[in-house]
């Protein structure tokens, strides 16, 4: 009826982060082609992507491509592409864990995994990292739900949880947790931990930049001077890590780590890495558990117990994110688990310009 291009997608909130799922039969499979679509449906290059669904925020301009798993081990394949809001690029290096609470929901709902009982454990295998992880959705006479009595700081009310298990959650993009080979490092006067777990962090001490680590976000982002030297030393630690020259990638995320206020383990404050995030990403959760296991690192240095298996609870901007670390049965790295909830909240289409005439050899496989 007009001459835009319908292209089918489900927008949900995974976590504390939100944005469009999409089958991946729905999307190009050349990767060019795939995130010239997903510039055109986010409405990159404009602060509030005002001319696509994105919602001019890192937290929200996040995309999920779910479809039939790769790897003999798993249900479904989920690939996360980081959409820039100012920028017309995509990132695909690393994992997104919030919107993984989402994959689990979205696949049993799009038919590529069918409900085992009243709890279905989905096995999702991360492209992005080639990382397996457990997600166990409620599925109460065979069907999704989606409300309930978990809470998760950063987003309002309650709804049904949604248990993620990182299974050998170690150098997601290295292959090493230690990939320097030290549990400290000094980068431009700083001591940094860094780690490589189900995604890269560099790890400081709040208070060697003058801060005490529970400030609110908007303390970090309003300091300029702080976030440029925050980023020579992330660009260091990229170099040191075996990354390369990371200026325009996202990883290595750094870390400010400090003495807890309200009663959790650990104060954090994770950088996205340009701005301070508004919680704590699932994936820097999982990570600083694993860091907490290494002897002498930054984040063990600051807690007393350190037998296995346990709760550890990490202070943010809004809240407080706990992650459980134990060792399972026949494995050599612990296992670290995370409760997230998730929620269905639009589904129908993103339309796209077919702004030349081989509009559908730019987009490939899309429904008009």
């Amino acid at each position: 009826m007009n001459d835009l291009i319908s292209i089918p997608c489900v927008l949900m909130r995974g976590g504390t982060s939100k944005g469009p799922f999409f089958l991946a039969s729905d999307l190009p499979s050349d990767p060019e082609k795939r995130n010239a679509l997903l510039l055109e449906i986010m409405g990159s290059g404009h602060p509030l992507q005002i001319d696509g669904i994105g919602g001019g925020n890192s937290l929200s301009s996040k995309v999920a491509i779910v479809g039939p798993s790769t790897h003999p081990e798993a249900d479904v394949d989920y690939l996360f592409a980081q959409v820039k809001v100012l920028e017309q690029s995509v990132d695909t290096a690393p994992n997104c864990g919030n919107m993984l609470s989402a994959v689990g929901p979205f696949a049993l709902e799009a038919g590529l995994v069918q409900p085992t009982g009243d709890e279905t454990l989905i096995r999702v295998h991360n492209v992005n990292t080639g990382k397996l992880i457990d997600a166990r959705v409620c599925t109460p006479g065979g069907r999704v739900v989606y409300s309930g009595e978990a809470s998760i700081d950063g987003v309002p009310g309650t709804a049904a949880p949604v248990y993620l298990a990182f299974r050998n959650a170690v150098g997601a993009k290295t292959g090493k947790l230690l990939p320097s080979g030290n549990a400290v490092d000094l980068i431009g006067g700083f001591e940094t931990t860094l780690i490589d777990g189900a995604t890269p962090l560099v790890v400081l001490k709040a208070t060697d930049f003058g801060f005490t680590g529970s400030e609110p976000a908007a303390a970090f982002d309003a300091d300029g001077a702080f976030l440029n030297i925050l980023e020579r030393v992330r660009i260091e630690a990229g170099r040191l890590m075996g990354l390369g020259d990371v200026r325009a990638s996202v990883l290595p995320k750094p870390v400010l780590i400090g003495s807890p206020k309200h009663g959790g383990d650990l104060a954090v404050r994770y950088f996205t890495p340009a701005n301070c995030h508004a919680a704590l990403a699932t994936t820097g959760a999982v990570t600083l558990g694993l860091g907490a296991t290494i002897p002498n690192s930054l984040i063990s240095q600051h807690l007393l117990q350190a037998s296995l298996p346990r709760t550890l609870r990490w202070e943010h901007p809004t809240g407080e994110l706990s992650v459980r670390v134990e060792m399972a049965p026949g494995d050599n790295i612990p296992t670290v688990s995370v409760m997230r909830t998730s929620r269905r909240l639009f589904e129908g289409a993103a339309l796209v310009r077919a702004a030349h005439d081989n509009a559908h050899s730019v987009y490939g496989n899309t429904s008009v």
